[in-house]
């Protein structure tokens, strides 16, 4: 066994991302939102935060890693650091994230919102629909906010992940306790988005799309108040809509009983005509109905399914009045399960760690790989697209186009990667894509 190789790395597909340059922009954002208070680093807050998403995206989700990175060439181009200066080591990125404040996590979350809706190039999106969705970090010690969750059956914290639910790019990621989100923080993270949203894009429409969660009075009320009158009368309709879940009880039951005798006996039918034993029969239908909690009547449509056991009925609150009950549930309120998607290539990027003692170092944590899922959904979107990666996870472009094995020759304005004879032409269409994605200047 001989270690005479030259220079190596299991990483070179990373070159790929960083030549289309789709993260400058939101890293240096990052970096500049961050107040470093250390005295003369040797490793700046812009290299450590750079160094940490591109090693994120390579698959090394945690700041141990950083010591098995210091000398890989690929990581310290993706970090600005020289060829031949070593990147930061674990314990200077340990102290960077421990040295993150909450003020700091507020600018950073202003920046990645920021490069979101910079993402549309300045061109209004017609409609911007707010996926949010809290998901479970399992912890295994001491953490800040970690809180026994009784439908995790486990220890966790409860982050709200938010995705735009029309193109999948991600919006924020706030970290929480480990509990079913209260109406405060739900209308204080909204409040924040619609914010941005409305001092950019005015006449964007703007829809919440939410588990019965979110369906708190209050969140309600606060979203139909940005619907005011627009004056002369007309209803400003660039408030904030929203499809919720909502969860059945007896009253509901007997609003929709008729809706529910016929299913059953349109099920029935069904099943003589057809002689199926397990022949089911859905059916949508609509009503008004408040709450003893809510301010006023509200639009609830249900979906219901008629089969061989039983009846069983699912129903969401909304504030859309002119759309159909079946395009409102199908179309609309089961869209949002895409959002279980974008959660699940986050944490197939390692976001679900939380091994930090401090909230606020977890918190800084989560930013960097959301952070890693806006580089890599960027990448998706404007190198990988109309090849077969168009909307490939972004678990299996790691796996696949970001681990690839090369031989690296450095020279004194350019690095040469040499990959094996045997790699496919369809890789090498990536390269020319992300040369020409970097826009001029």
């Amino acid at each position: 066994m001989e270690f005479d190789e030259p220079d190596l790395t299991s990483d070179a597909g990373l070159a790929a991302v960083l030549a289309s340059g789709v993260g400058d922009e939101l890293l240096g954002h990052l970096a500049g939102a961050f107040a470093d208070g250390r005295h003369s680093p040797t490793h700046g807050a812009e290299q450590i935060i750079a160094q940490r998403v591109y090693g994120i995206i390579a698959g090394y989700p945690d700041a141990d890693d950083s010591d098995h990175l210091r000398d890989d060439p690929v990581m310290r181009a993706a970090s600005g650091r020289p060829a031949e200066q070593a990147l930061a080591s674990q314990p200077t990125v340990s102290r960077l994230e421990n040295a993150a404040r909450r003020a700091d996590i507020l600018r950073m979350s202003a920046a990645l919102l920021e490069f979101f809706l910079d993402s549309f190039s300045g061109e209004a999106p017609p409609m911007i629909c707010i996926d949010m969705d809290p998901s479970a970090h399992l912890l295994y010690g001491q953490q800040e906010l970690g809180l026994f969750n009784t439908h995790v059956g486990d220890t966790c914290l409860m982050p709200f992940y938010i995705f735009d639910g029309i193109t999948g790019r991600i919006m924020a990621a706030v970290l929480r306790e480990g509990a079913t989100p209260r109406a405060g923080e739900i209308k204080t993270v909204l409040s924040r988005l619609v914010a941005a949203i409305r001092g950019r894009f005015p006449t964007t429409q703007v829809l919440l799309r939410a588990d019965g969660h979110h369906t708190k009075p209050e969140v309600m009320d606060w979203m139909e108040a940005q619907r005011g009158d627009g004056g002369g009368g007309e209803v400003d309709r660039r408030g904030v809509d929203y499809v919720t879940g909502l969860a059945g009880n007896p009253v509901l039951e007997r609003l929709f009983a008729t809706d529910i005798q016929n299913a059953r006996l349109r099920c029935e039918g069904g099943r003589r005509a057809s002689g199926d034993p397990s022949f089911e029969r859905v059916s949508y239908a609509e009503t008004k109905y408040a709450a003893k909690s809510w301010s006023r009547p509200r639009r609830v449509v249900a979906r219901i399914i008629a089969g061989p056991l039983g009846v069983d009925i699912r129903s969401v609150v909304t504030s859309l009045e002119v759309a159909t009950p079946q395009y409102i549930y199908c179309t609309v309120y089961c869209g949002r399960g895409e959002a279980e998607l974008f959660i699940r290539e986050c944490k197939q990027l390692g976001s679900d760690t939380s091994p930090c003692t401090s909230a606020t170092a977890n918190a800084f944590r989560l930013l960097l790989h959301a952070a890693a899922y806006a580089v890599l959904h960027s990448f998706r979107e404007k190198v990988l697209a109309g090849t077969q990666w168009a909307r490939a996870m972004l678990g299996t472009i790691q796996l696949r186009l970001i681990k690839v094995a090369a031989r690296i020759e450095l020279h004194s304005r350019r690095a040469i990667l040499h990959f094996g004879r045997g790699h496919p032409p369809e890789y090498r269409g990536v390269w020319r894509r992300a040369a020409a994605a970097r826009a001029p200047g």
